[in-house]
């Protein structure tokens, strides 16, 4: 017989932006539950998507290392990859993380569902087990957190076997001679990295011109150079006409921007070309929650047509990125416990983080985009091969790049490519949400030796005074 109990907020979804929002609730005084269709706790980023993929980037990262060790004076003989301890890493990892996350919502006082929760009201979500209902969790206020899942695409299908999907080729138990990569987003360019270090012959496709499109438009031209440079097969302006699966391998014809076509078999294919919001049978537009084709429409402060709901995350317009979730739960709950923050979110202040090698990650604004806002832009561009702990570590490829307003030196956006990049970004992430210039980042001190110096030779390079190159 199904439950039935009153909450002050219910939160839909247990990935980066549910938990959170979840514990904070607790952590605000409200009575809070938290309703999630798997089995564990913390959604697609902690089982499927950022940690046991960048498990997989660490392992790479290390036998990368290894192999460049003599440099260093270290001798290690045929260094090479047992997929089967990668895996078991990887589920390990995933594991400690998930029991916390479970432990921080009991010690937050959250009270946990497991079904499929479906809006049944304004004020109600229905929870499904197994076809029959569970419970119903009735809430003052509730926050729509179902995130997204890998999009399919009828011309590349996929089989699990020789196809694959983001979430297929986290479990593939052995590395592959060849692999095809289809997509050059942040999923795209991570795999081609972490399976071309592994030891797999990697050819990655892209249908737009540039790899990591997002991104300033130098970054992806250094970045197809440096793939290049590792031995990568990058082919951006190149879409897949024909995919088909013949004894065990993939028979793929490839055309590129002048229309010319090639014929390659591949032991692997990825398919990373995009994911779709989970807002479909969810009971969302039948319960007045206005949409604008897969999205769920909110304001600044994340409220939806129905104003004791709110949506975050992934079904949202917005970076798709488990920070800038988190962060838009935690809003909302200062939002419905009535202490809101002094400042609305800023899509333009989230950092996006690239995980691949090198590194690549950005802020704010492009070169391209701050003069199309008409913003009369001056660049500083230092490169890490003048960074005296890049030497140290032997990776001195890649460069910082500040993006600046000429009247001011407001930082504008900071853009990298490099050792540590997504940890980098962290000191412009924080000058940006403080509307910093280029002069106050450029006397901030930074240790030495540390590859943080890079910003601060960056931002002295807007007024043309780098030290160091």
């Amino acid at each position: 017989m199904a439950t039935s109990e009153q909450f002050d907020v219910a939160v839909l979804g247990s990935g980066p932006g549910g938990y959170v929002a979840a514990i904070r609730a607790g952590q605000l005084g409200l009575k809070t539950a938290i309703i999630e269709r798997d089995s564990v706790f913390g959604g697609t980023c902690l089982h499927r998507g950022c940690i046991p993929t960048k498990a997989f980037l660490h392992s790479a990262d290390l036998i990368d290392e290894i192999r460049h060790a003599s440099t260093h004076g270290i001798v290690a003989a045929d260094p090479r990859v047992d997929m089967k301890t990668v895996l078991a890493r990887k589920t390990k990892v995933v594991s400690q993380l998930a029991g916390g996350v479970k432990g921080l919502l009991r010690k937050n006082k959250v009270t946990t569902f497991n079904g499929k929760g479906t809006l049944a009201g304004k004020d109600s979500i229905a929870v499904t087990a197994e076809g029959k209902e569970t419970a119903t969790v009735r809430a003052k206020h509730i926050v729509l957190a179902t995130g997204s899942e890998v999009r399919a695409i009828p011309s590349l299908k996929t089989d699990g076997k020789v196809v694959l999907n983001s979430d297929h080729i986290l479990n593939l138990a052995e590395v592959p001679a060849t692999m095809l990569v289809i997509g050059a987003g942040a999923v795209g360019v991570e795999f081609a990295s972490i399976f071309l270090r592994f030891g797999t012959k990697v050819t990655l496709v892209e249908m737009l011109d540039r790899l990591v499109p997002i991104e300033d438009a130098e970054v992806s031209r250094e970045l197809e150079r440096l793939f290049k440079k590792q031995g990568m097969d990058c082919r951006p302006g190149t879409s897949v006409t024909q995919l088909e699966v013949k004894n065990g391998k993939a028979e793929v014809v490839l055309k590129d921007k002048e229309g010319k076509e090639t014929r390659a078999t591949y032991d692997k294919v990825l398919v990373a070309v995009g994911r779709q919001p989970n807002t479909q049978g969810n009971g969302f537009a039948e319960n007045g929650v206005k949409m604008t084709k897969e999205t769920v429409d909110v304001d600044a402060h994340f409220k939806t047509s129905v104003p004791n709901i709110f949506a975050i995350g992934d079904i949202i317009k917005g970076p798709w990125l488990a920070h800038a979730a988190s962060h838009e739960g935690i809003h909302v709950m200062h939002e419905i416990a009535g202490k809101p923050l002094e400042e609305t979110m800023s899509f333009l202040k989230v950092p996006n983080a690239t995980y691949c090698y090198p590194e690549v990650a950005s802020i704010g604004l492009t070169e391209a985009q701050a003069k199309e806002k008409g913003y009369d832009v001056v660049v500083s561009k230092f490169p890490f091969v003048g960074i005296g702990k890049a030497l140290i570590l032997d990776q001195t490829d890649g460069f910082v790049k500040i993006v600046s307003e000429k009247k001011y030196h407001e930082v504008l956006g900071v853009h990298i490519i490099g050792p540590k990049a997504t940890e980098l970004i962290s000191p412009a992430s924080v000058a940006m949400a403080h509307e910093a210039t280029a002069e106050s980042l450029a006397h901030a001190v930074q240790a030495h030796p540390t590859l943080a110096e890079s910003i601060g030779e960056a931002a002295h390079g807007v007024y043309g005074m780098a030290i160091h190159y």
